[in-house]
C-alpha cells in the first residue's frame, strides 16, 4: 500500500483501524496484527480486502504449498503471513518507510520453522524492478492496492515484470470510485482478468488476471 499521512477521522466506522492491533484466525494460526495508523497511515492497517484475500486463500482454491509468491502493498503483512503458512515462498513488499513494522508482523506471526519462507523486502512500484526476477514468481497478490489513480501505470509496469505467461495475479478490491475501475480496464488491456469472488458484506471483489499472449503486427 502507498503511504499516506494520517488524518484525524470521527467517523465510528474507522474505529477498528485505530486499534493498536487486530485479531485473526487463519489457517489454524492466532494471529495478532500490530496497526499503527498516526505513524503510517493506510499502510498500518488491516484492511477488509486484506481479510477476504485470506479467505479465499482458505477456500483451497489455489495451491500455495511450494509456490514462490510475492505480496505487493503488504501494509501489516496479513495476506503474505497467511501464504506462508500455508506454505507458499513469499517475498512480502511495501514502501521502505513501512518496512520495520511489516518486518514485526512477520516475526510476531509466524512460527520459528517458518520464518525462513519470507522475505521481505523494498518494492517502490515501477522502481529498482531489476532487484526481482522478471517472471519469477508463481502468484502475485494485492489487497487493496488499487486507490491512487497516480500509481496505476507503475503498478502495472510492477505487475508486468513480475509475471510470466503462467503467473497468476490475484487482486482484492473495494471498488469505490470510477477510477477503480478505470484501472480494471487499463489491467485488461495487459491481463486476461476474471472476477473469482465477490464478498458482499465487506463489498470485496477478488480479481484473477494472467498475462495476454503478445499480440502480434498485422
Amino acid at each position: 500500500m502507498a503511504l499516506v499521512p494520517y488524518v484525524e477521522n470521527p467517523l465510528p466506522a474507522l474505529s477498528k483501524l485505530h486499534n493498536s492491533s487486530a485479531q485473526f484466525r487463519f489457517a489454524d494460526h492466532d494471529l495478532r496484527l500490530a496497526q499503527d495508523w498516526k505513524k503510517l497511515g493506510v499502510a498500518a492497517v488491516v484492511w477488509d480486502a486484506a481479510v477476504v484475500m485470506c479467505m479465499y486463500l482458505e477456500m483451497g482454491k489455489l495451491e500455495l504449498k511450494g509456490k514462490g509468491v510475492i505480496e505487493l502493498g503488504a501494509g501489516t503483512g496479513l495476506v503474505g503471513i497467511v501464504a506462508a503458512l500455508m506454505g507458499a515462498k513469499v517475498t512480502i513488499t511495501d514502501r521502505e518507510p513501512a518496512l520495520d513494522f511489516l518486518s514485526a508482523n512477520v516475526k510476531a506471526n509466524l512460527p520459528a520453522d517458518s520464518q525462513g519462507s519470507v522475505v521481505v523486502s523494498e518494492l517502490s512500484w515501477g522502481e529498482g524492478l531489476e532487484r526481482y526476477p522478471a517472471g519469477g514468481f508463481d502468484l502475485v497478490l494485492g489487497a487493496d492496492i488499487v486507490y491512487l489513480e497516480d500509481t496505476f501505470v507503475p503498478l502495472l509496469q510492477t505487475l508486468e515484470h513480475l509475471c510470466s505467461d503462467t503467473t497468476v495475479v490475484f487482486l482484492a478490491c473495494k471498488i469505490r470510485y470510477k477510477r477503480d475501475t478505470n484501472f480494471l480496464s487499463m489491467l485488461r488491456q495487459r491481463f486476461r482478468v476474471e472476477e473469482v469472488y465477490y464478498e458482499k458484506q465487506r463489498d470485496i471483489h477478488v480479481y484473477k488476471s494472467c498475462k495476454l499472449p503478445p499480440r502480434e503486427d498485422l
